[in-house]
């Protein structure tokens, strides 16, 4: 393999060597490893720039094979008014974990979309009501309308109430999702909660819009949004309130909806129940009862990244797809 060099994939071939489903069970893998104390801890890294910032993720991840995965994403959320390119632009880099050499370099943005909603779909499956059929999803662009792909997986969803600021975005979602669920778009936010066993919020917010006394007993709530210290979609109070499940506990006590509870004194870290992988691993119980509110503050972690990019890795090298690059030639 190193005399090959680097293995270079495009957007396209990763979003052809990854399906959603196959997305889903890495996922729940890795954090049943982890939960059982087989996953090392990750490390991140932010920079900020006029404009925008770099994130970086970075995990080792055992296995067959070892490697060191991290994720180099920007974000730049005036990016499409000013120039025209994505918000968020990124590379993952996959290396040898025995001697450092650089495997793969891969394009972030596809596995970036389906991990998160990966980890949505597993928190599902064991915190949410197995009848869930209503949900209301905040935010229809790309990673909402992943998030409903995911949940369709797990949950026997029926009818979604869709709410966006930009009405488009609301009727790209109906258009994609018309012929098989039922698609309101919300108008009263808080009536569509109410009436919802679901609620997706996947938006930019940097102030909370799911209020406490808006949620009815027995709510699921996937909380993606807030992936940076300044986000925030869920009631402080909410969160206090609430069975609390983390990604990952340090990471959301530092950027999550968690991180606004605690800075403003509605709980304390001590207060969250479980992290997600202690619940699939069986260390902890999900949910317990019918009535529960419970938040999975899903932050994203580098365990989603490592094991979905490895993923793709190794079905590159078994199908012969890509470009391999010498960077020492």
């Amino acid at each position: 393999m190193q005399s090959e060099g680097t293995l270079l994939l495009r957007r396209s071939d990763v979003e052809q060597l990854l399906s959603l489903r196959d997305c889903i069970d890495a996922v729940e893998e890795i954090f049943r490893l982890q939960g059982h104390g087989k996953v090392p801890g990750a490390a991140i890294l932010g920079v900020k720039a006029p404009g925008g910032g770099l994130h970086v993720k970075a995990g080792l991840l055992p296995g067959q094979k070892d490697y060191i995965v991290a994720k180099l994403n920007t974000n730049f959320p005036n990016n499409r008014a000013r120039s025209g390119l994505p918000t968020i632009q990124g590379v993952i880099v996959i290396y040898n974990a025995q001697n450092g050499c650089p495997l793969a370099i891969l394009d972030s943005i596809d596995i970036t979309i389906k991990r998160t909603a990966a980890a949505s779909a597993v928190a599902a499956k064991h915190l949410a009501r197995e009848n869930s059929s209503v949900a209301t999803i905040c935010g229809c662009g790309q990673q909402g309308r992943a998030q409903l792909r995911a949940m369709q997986t797990i949950l026997p969803l029926k009818r979604i109430y869709a709410f966006d600021l930009n009405p488009r975005s609301v009727k790209k979602l109906a258009a994609e999702f018309g012929n098989e669920l039922e698609i309101e778009p919300v108008h009263d936010l808080p009536r569509a909660i109410q009436k919802s066993d679901v609620c997706i919020t996947c938006t930019p917010a940097n102030d909370f819009f799911v209020h406490r006394k808006d949620v009815s007993l027995g709510t699921f709530i996937a909380a993606v949004g807030a992936d940076d210290a300044h986000k925030q979609e869920i009631d402080p109070a909410l969160m206090a309130s609430a069975k609390v499940v983390a990604d990952s506990l340090e990471q959301c006590c530092a950027i999550g909806d968690t991180n606004h509870a605690i800075a403003q004194g509605f709980m304390r870290k001590e207060d969250v129940y479980a992290a997600l992988a202690e619940i699939v691993a069986g260390e902890k119980p999900g949910r317990t009862n019918d009535d529960e509110i419970i938040v999975f503050d899903s932050t994203g972690v580098a365990i989603e990244d490592a094991v979905a990019a490895a993923a793709v890795y190794e079905k590159a090298c078994a199908s012969n797809i890509g470009t391999h690059f010498n960077f020492a030639a």
